[in-house]
């Protein structure tokens, strides 16, 4: 059973009002994706994703929205007993019914739903939180067009094997990738995952690496959040 909070260096969380628990995923897109003046985070769950970017960019604001009640509740409980309160609001609300209004954001975080066309599970929780019936990759993109800002990056972490379905949305909404990053468990396996970053405009060059769990280069990455 997982434990009921997760301890950062600058922040717990708790997690035991919601079905996704901090996980890899999460804290990987939360040291990875670039930031700005204003951040989305999409999907929010335990408010993870958006603590961490409230820690990684000081001068920024966060808004965290997501579908699920308890998740919000969570997540307000997580941020109302960290040092970011003042730069987080947790808001209970689909990215289909968010408005747009200006300024738009800098950057949009989202840990989408993953699991398509598999059987759902008894826990209701968790199947808003993990399949994409909630929210599909074009609700996602629809939404990331319409609320970031011309010179802004999305960034996503999804399974590695779901990248055709999620680069043939970002190009039908005219997106292109700035930045990728596959993310290997052992240097022998293939990769599990991918950190993937787009924008609205093509880049010069694309950035492209690769991330082995436990590695000098992802402790690099994770070591201001860690307490190892």
């Amino acid at each position: 059973m997982a434990n009921d909070f997760f301890s950062f260096r600058q922040f717990t969380v708790r997690q035991d009002r919601c079905a996704m628990k901090v996980g890899t995923d999460g804290v990987l897109l939360g040291a990875w994706a670039n930031g700005g003046n204003r951040v989305l985070d999409i999907g929010t769950g335990t408010g993870l994703i958006a603590l961490m970017m409230a820690q990684r960019f000081p001068s920024c604001s966060v808004k965290a929205i997501d579908i699920e009640h308890n998740a919000c509740v969570q997540a307000r409980q997580n941020v109302d007993s960290s040092p970011f309160i003042d730069r987080i609001s947790v808001e209970e609300q689909s990215i289909q019914s968010l408005e747009s209004a200006a300024p738009l954001f800098d950057s949009i975080v989202c840990n989408p739903p993953f699991f398509k066309d598999s059987l759902l599970g008894p826990d209701e929780q968790r199947n808003m939180a993990r399949h994409s019936g909630s929210m599909t990759y074009r609700d996602l993109f629809d939404g990331v067009v319409r609320l970031l800002a011309q010179d802004g990056e999305f960034s996503a972490v999804i399974p590695y094997d779901f990248q055709g379905d999620f680069n043939a949305e970002a190009i039908f909404h005219g997106m292109f990738p700035s930045r990728i990053c596959a993310v290997r468990t052992t240097p022998r396996k293939p990769p599990k995952r991918c950190l993937l970053a787009f924008r609205k405009l093509p880049s010069v060059e694309v950035e492209s690496r690769e991330l082995v769990i436990g590695s000098e280069d992802y402790q690099e990455l994770v070591k201001d959040f860690y307490i190892w």
